[in-house]
């Protein structure tokens, strides 16, 4: 009795499963995708990052060089509580993981954020061999601020939402003199 118990047929309650399955996958993904004539909506920040700038232009090794971006807000409102995250040669620069710039920027307006500055080299990070220090900035948050004076004219900023379309990202080659023989 118990070796047949073992050998007997299992009996199938319900419909199959693999094709309810396969059918549902394929509703996911048909419908996931847009319809003919139709482009998916990407949100675009109405911040940009207009430029980067290092100084000293052409840095030797061993540098101290100046950082700052200019960020442009094509918004209606004063953004600021500024977010950034810089990678140098691929290398993330952790102080940006835990830093808010409170650089106001007006509506309609551009402003030149001075950031970290950094190291042309370093021991964890030696001078390319082509030469070439890629800098890449990117914008990862944001939010917009309402102004007002209370009654001795002193400003209050009250944060008042985030920033959509935000990160947006811009990069830089910087060209290195070569280390002096």
């Amino acid at each position: 009795m118990l070796a047949s118990a073992f050998t007997m047929k299992r009996k199938r309650r319900g419909p199959p499963r693999i094709p309810v399955l396969a059918s549902s996958l394929l509703a996911v993904l048909y419908f996931s995708q847009p319809l003919a004539g139709q482009q998916e909506t990407k949100t675009v920040s109405p911040l940009n990052l207009e430029s980067i700038e290092v100084t000293p232009d052409k840095p030797g090794p061993d540098t101290l060089c100046k950082l700052r971006v200019r960020v442009r807000n094509a918004g209606a409102q004063t953004a600021s509580r500024l977010a950034f995250g810089v990678r140098l040669n691929g290398e993330r620069i952790a102080v940006y993981e835990s830093s808010l710039f409170l650089k106001p920027i007006a509506p309609g307006g551009t402003v030149e954020v001075p950031l970290y500055n950094f190291w042309s080299t370093e021991t964890s990070r030696p001078a390319p061999k082509e030469g070439k220090l890629l800098v890449e900035v990117e914008l990862r948050q944001a939010e917009w601020m309402k102004v007002e004076k209370d009654a001795k004219g002193a400003e209050i900023w009250t944060p008042i939402g985030a920033v959509t379309g935000l990160p947006v990202s811009r990069s830089l080659t910087v060209l290195l003199q070569p280390r002096a023989r």
